[in-house]
């Protein structure tokens, strides 16, 4: 009898241990999440807010000038390195002249030669003219005379023609800049076949004084322009300066402004071809180069957050609002900016709501919320 009782007695030790260990546990989870956690909440507002647009830009010179020769021949000389600084008018290259100064020689001895036989038919042609004067010759022998004379006028004609071209050939070997610039690369070395077939030219002058920067803007956004200033020339007139970020990150230390607005809209890419101009007295651009282009806009009622205010799910940017105490995501849609620290919201935010400002992440949908503090 004695056996039986002790083991209902351990029996219901066990049971009571079980009963308030998980009677403890169940009590613990159900205050867990009744409790609200604490976040820091941010109450949206708008602003004025200057946002900066960012778009990729290309670098050409105000003029990229291919130098391409006009007759062929041996290059006799190369007066320049890549890189030197040019003006107009200045000796770039020089070919091999003999060929084209003996045909200079050749078609000025023809000219002479014309000359002396347009003379010599002219002095018969008088002589004819005072015999047919005289009826001493018919009218057919003074037509003849006539005929001859103009054959005479129309060889010298193009031997003086001959003479011409043979002169521009001749000058054509003395390859000069057209404008002033910086070289660019040469290809091309003393001793080399080159003429006007020479693929890509000799080399190229670029003027960079003046920095041509090329960028696309969005169909939309130029709308929006040409809506306000109520033509394409007064939207031009009235774009803001823009900034130029090299390609390590600095900001060129010269503002420039659009200069044009392309009148087409590309079919593949739906934007607008804008032009903007530099000035590069300085010689740091370079024809060729690359950047972006950093657009300012003035927002009246802008709504800017803080990115960590954020999280991404599949390229969509998402918030936490609390609505009546709980944590509720919204997508909305922004515009970064280039401090990298804060977004514009355009769509998904309005004044007076309140999102989570840090760690919006980790948080789950319908957690009670409750403030920390507010952000500022």
């Amino acid at each position: 009898m004695i056996l039986p009782f002790k083991m209902k007695f351990r029996h219901i030790i066990i049971y009571a241990f079980l009963f308030l260990m998980f009677g403890s546990c169940n009590d613990t989870v159900q205050d867990e999440s009744s409790e609200p956690e604490n976040y820091e909440l941010l109450t949206v507002d708008t602003q004025y807010y200057t946002i900066n647009t960012e778009y990729p830009a290309s670098i050409r010179g105000n003029q990229d000038i291919r130098i391409i020769p006009r007759v062929e021949g041996y290059l006799q000389g190369v007066y320049v390195k890549e890189g030197d600084h040019v003006k107009s008018g200045q000796l770039l290259f020089r070919i091999d002249d003999a060929t084209y100064r003996a045909a200079v020689e050749s078609a000025k001895a023809n000219v002479q030669m014309m000359t002396a036989a347009l003379d010599k038919t002219q002095l018969e042609y008088n002589g004819k003219k005072t015999l047919h004067d005289k009826k001493v010759i018919s009218d057919f022998e003074l037509s003849l005379a006539e005929s001859d004379l103009g054959v005479a006028k129309a060889n010298l004609a193009a031997a003086k023609a001959t003479l011409t071209s043979a002169s521009n050939d001749l000058s054509y070997t003395e390859i000069r800049s057209p404008s002033d610039g910086v070289v660019g690369r040469i290809p091309y070395r003393k001793g080399d076949l080159v003429g006007p077939t020479t693929q890509d030219g000799l080399t190229v002058v670029a003027d960079n004084q003046r920095m041509r920067v090329y960028f696309s803007m969005s169909e939309n956004m130029v709308m929006e322009y040409i809506s306000e200033y109520k033509s394409l020339a007064e939207a031009v007139k009235n774009m803001p300066e823009l900034k130029l970020m090299l390609p390590n990150g600095k900001f060129y230390e010269q503002t420039g402004r659009v200069e044009s607005i392309s009148g087409v809209i590309d079919e593949r890419t739906g934007a607008v071809s804008v032009c903007a101009i530099f000035d590069n007295s300085g010689g740091m651009l370079l024809s060729g180069g690359s950047g972006k282009i950093v657009m300012p806009t003035e927002l009246h009622n802008a709504i800017v957050i803080p990115q960590e205010a954020t999280y991404d799910i599949q390229d969509k940017v998402y918030v936490m609002k609390v609505v009546d105490g709980k944590a509720v995501s919204a997508m909305i849609r922004v515009e970064k900016q280039t401090d990298g620290k804060s977004y514009v919201v355009t769509d998904g935010l309005n004044a007076g709501d309140v999102i989570i400002a840090k760690g919006a992440g980790f948080v789950r949908e319908g957690t009670d919320v409750v403030a920390q503090c507010f952000a500022r």
